[in-house]
């Protein structure tokens, strides 16, 4: 087969969640089928690393999509240009995006439907563009991947899609997370946090994600325990954060409050691997990967008990209302003080995280796009 890529979620040391799908699907599937030919159309200059095998041929779509009218101007215009041009048999765009203007069959994967949920936290231009497009595109998919069946089920009913036309295909934890002994957890607190145990929150500072209601929940914690454990927040500052910003200036611990902006690859397993918890407490998650992430470092996991979080965390980490700072703060006690509790989840997290493959995932599209192609 012939297949194109978009690519354009494939940046070098700035990938988050569906950059990170699209990396660990596609590298599996180039890998896997050598024979065939694999076309990643990028929508800027690439690094040399993505380019997996030889089987793959990279091509600069201009122009760089990064606005509602260059998103169409790509998807529309140039996109359909170059799947013609290459004679392409099937598209996989793995980032909720397509084009309306191809009659290349395209599978579609499809992250979340945030932006009905929590309308309020995305910019006006962007959300004009998914309420006028999203729909559209869920309809002229071919075959749809949702990353959960939690997701799967709310694209059904909120586009009113045939069940049989999506299908779910998961993430998984990226490479590079791994247990580290307690010389090594030391040496990471000595470095972070001057040696203070810690609790992690990794993912975007975004409203979505809830650190609001973690760091109420931090303070409060402090407050009653007199801990002398710190606030590690990992994630790029994203927008409309004025209410985070208010609550940490009138934190009473702000000062046990760390954050580190966005971290390399090197570094985020390490500061995983010594935490005393990963606190992922988001009030709507299409999937949640950092949730796997701290189960195959070894750190019990405080998660949501809302959305999709549930079903990726199972029985191996601790759920609270993220709705309500005491029950995270009562989730970080436990976390801290029933050592029974604490290895049990460690042991059900190792276990967790085999249920979930990118291998198994990429086998899935793969097979899909042969159908599509047919």
């Amino acid at each position: 087969m012939k297949i194109a890529i978009n690519a354009r979620e494939l940046l070098k040391g700035r990938m988050e969640g569906i950059g990170r799908y699209i990396f660990e699907t596609t590298r599996q599937m180039v890998l896997d089928h050598p024979d065939d030919e694999f076309f990643f159309f990028f929508d800027r200059k690439y690094d040399a690393s993505f380019i997996f095998a030889d089987n793959i041929t990279p091509i600069i779509v201009y122009p760089q999509s990064r606005h509602p009218l260059l998103w169409y101007i790509w998807f529309e215009i140039t996109i359909p240009y170059y799947l013609k041009k290459y004679e392409i048999d099937a598209f996989y765009s793995g980032d909720t995006y397509l084009s309306m203007k191809t009659k290349v069959p395209t599978l579609l994967v499809s992250h979340d439907v945030a932006y009905k949920h929590y309308p309020k936290y995305i910019k006006k231009i962007h959300l004009d563009y998914y309420e006028n497009n999203f729909a559209k595109f869920h309809k002229k998919a071919d075959h749809i991947v949702a990353v959960s069946e939690f997701t799967r089920q709310d694209i059904i009913k909120i586009y009113n899609l045939n069940p049989a036309k999506v299908s779910v295909g998961h993430n998984a934890t990226p490479l590079g997370f791994l247990p580290k002994t307690e010389e090594e957890k030391t040496s990471i607190k000595n470095n972070l946090t001057e040696g203070c145990p810690y609790f992690i929150y990794v993912g975007s500072l975004h409203p979505r994600k809830n650190v609001v209601n973690l760091i109420r929940a931090f303070d409060k914690f402090k407050k009653d325990h007199q801990s002398v454990h710190k606030l590690v927040l990992v994630g790029r500052m994203a927008w409309k954060n004025e209410e985070l910003q208010d609550v940490f200036i009138t934190t009473e611990y702000r000062n046990d409050i760390i954050f580190t902006g966005h971290v390399s690859n090197i570094k985020l397993p390490k500061y995983l691997a010594a935490a005393d918890a990963l606190t992922y407490v988001s009030v709507f998650e299409g999937f949640g990967i950092p949730i796997l992430e701290g189960m195959s470092s070894g750190t019990p996991v405080i998660t949501s008990n809302v959305s999709s979080m549930p079903e990726v965390a199972g029985k191996a980490a601790l759920l609270i209302d993220p709705h309500d700072p005491n029950s995270i703060a009562e989730g970080m006690w436990q976390i801290v003080y029933n050592t029974e509790l604490r290895d049990r989840l460690i042991t059900k997290g190792y276990e967790r995280v085999k249920a979930f493959s990118w291998k198994k995932t990429a086998d899935h599209i793969y097979k899909e796009l042969e159908k599509l192609v047919g």
